[in-house]
């Protein structure tokens, strides 16, 4: 049986709800809806943290990413951690480890050839995509955005450095350019091509008329008019003392919206080139997002409603992610699953997918999603969360678990836990934890078990922290 090629799209800080098959009424994402229709779209699934390299760090190794040792975003020059507040975050590693055998490297044994697209941000010199297997790098490196150039040339990222391009060529036109290049001009293995577009991470920036399309769309049904902001007092820690969050209630914002319709359309592109190639048939797809959509800080550039919060936070609308796969011969066009899975099983899935044997020591944390794309079901437990640090938009540290509809949440400074029910509430405004004590404390003995197993860092007090730096009523979004 001949081996299909694989793409993986990875979408950077794309919510939930940014695409209009999964209810976004404002965003225009017709080569995403194509995909979806052609495929499997997931209700729920999760990025294994609520930020970016950690996920990454997951799908490249198919183990959670406390295991692994990356923990947080990868901050190269270690200018913005540990960072302080009643706790002290933990150390993490900055790079993800040459030890770990990368999906690329076991499908490069397995006889694929492998591309790199993209943003990277799992390590710099000697930990880069070429140093996990990948035979062709293109735009990988330490930067966990497109850096002070932005997404318009002349670029300031390194890996980027040597490309000649016309002054204000489009990053996300530019990645993929080479895409497409790699398609026409490949040779008769099969290939695994690794697409981490950078967008639409910040900074937000978008073609000019794409920008003025969606301030006329917006005026014309009177999101203008509308504040789309609320804000609230809270203390993150001693870095950002007294700062104020703002959190979106409403897609709305131009500028966020074109910046989509461009990397729609480049997936489009993507997928318009595979039919051109006669390989749209022998080719899988994957698409989803490293963590939530950016909701409370940094501009708030969308809203990930019905869920809770966004990127940084450990609620739903900080992890739960579009997941769309489409696996010619195997799923059925247009279904729909609403089994919870995670970025560790993209690893074994894959494995499957190309007819490779399993490498249950690798991918330890994962399961392959294969009988649910074949109609079926899987069996397992719960899956996990930690997150041990304080997040740039406002989240604190902690640790979560999901098993059935039940999603447990531990705050790390305070020791409180919150319970929730995602079937009948998908937004987490009903916290459970004292009606249910018995589901409360079942899910708290799994998650404390799993914490062990996996040799999980736990925050430390701040010894210099004093009391009037408590933040007052948004600990967590409700001030608990």
């Amino acid at each position: 049986m001949k081996k299909p090629n694989i793409i993986f799209i990875l979408l950077d800080d794309y919510g939930w709800a940014d695409a209009a098959c999964y209810g976004s009424a404002f965003y225009e994402t017709p080569n995403v809806d194509r995909l979806c229709a052609e495929g499997v779209r997931f209700t729920d699934a999760y990025a294994s943290c609520p930020v970016c390299s950690p996920t990454r760090a997951s799908v490249m190794s198919g183990k959670y990413p406390a295991r692994v040792g990356v923990t947080n975003f990868i901050d190269w020059g270690g200018k913005n951690h540990p960072n302080r507040g009643k706790l002290i975050d933990v150390p993490y590693l900055k790079y993800l480890p040459r030890e770990e055998r990368a999906i690329a490297r076991a499908l490069e044994e397995g006889g694929y050839a492998t591309w790199h697209v993209g943003k990277w941000h799992l390590g710099g010199p000697g930990f880069y995509p070429q140093d996990h297997g990948f035979e062709v790098n293109v735009g990988g490196c330490e930067l966990g955005s497109p850096g002070r150039g932005g997404y318009f040339s002349p670029w300031t990222i390194p890996a980027l450095a040597d490309v000649e391009v016309p002054d204000g060529t489009y990053l996300t036109d530019y990645l993929t350019d080479q895409v497409v290049d790699l398609i026409e001009n490949r040779d008769d293995r099969p290939f695994f091509l690794n697409l981490w577009y950078y967008t639409v991470h910040t900074p937000i920036q978008a073609k000019q008329e794409k920008i003025e399309k969606y301030e006329a769309k917006a005026k014309a049904l009177g999101l203008d008019q509308i504040d789309p902001f609320e804000a609230g007092d809270f203390f993150p820690g001693e870095h950002k003392k007294g700062q104020r969050i703002t959190r979106r209630k409403v897609q709305s914002d131009p500028v966020y919206a074109a910046m989509i319709e461009s990397m729609d359309e480049n997936v489009g592109r993507v997928l318009d080139a595979l039919d051109k190639a006669g390989i749209a048939d022998e080719t899988a797809i994957f698409l989803t997002s490293d963590n939530g959509g950016l909701a409370t800080s940094e501009g708030s550039p969308t809203c990930n409603a019905p869920l809770s919060e966004g990127k940084g936070w450990m609620y739903e609308g900080g992890t739960r992610e579009p997941l769309i796969v489409k696996w010619p011969g195997v799923t059925r066009a247009g279904t729909v699953c609403d089994t919870p899975v995670t970025s560790t099983d993209f690893y074994p899935t894959m494995l499957e997918m190309a007819g490779l044997d399993p490498i249950p020591e690798q991918h330890c944390d994962g399961i392959s999603l294969a009988p649910l794309l074949k109609g079926g079901n899987l069996a397992r437990d719960a899956i996990y969360w930690h997150f041990p640090h304080y997040g740039n938009q406002g989240g604190t540290p902690g640790s979560s678990v999901r098993a059935g509809d039940y999603k447990l949440i531990e705050f790390f400074e305070s020791g409180h836990v919150e319970l929730y029910d995602l079937r009948s509430d998908i937004g987490e405004e009903n916290d459970l934890s004292d009606q249910l004590p018995e589901v409360r404390d079942g899910l708290r003995g799994l998650l404390k078990t799993w914490q062990t197993e996996i040799e999980a860092k736990i925050p430390r007090e701040n010894p210099e922290f004093e009391p009037w730096q408590e933040r007052p009523v948004w600990e967590t979004r409700r001030g608990k």
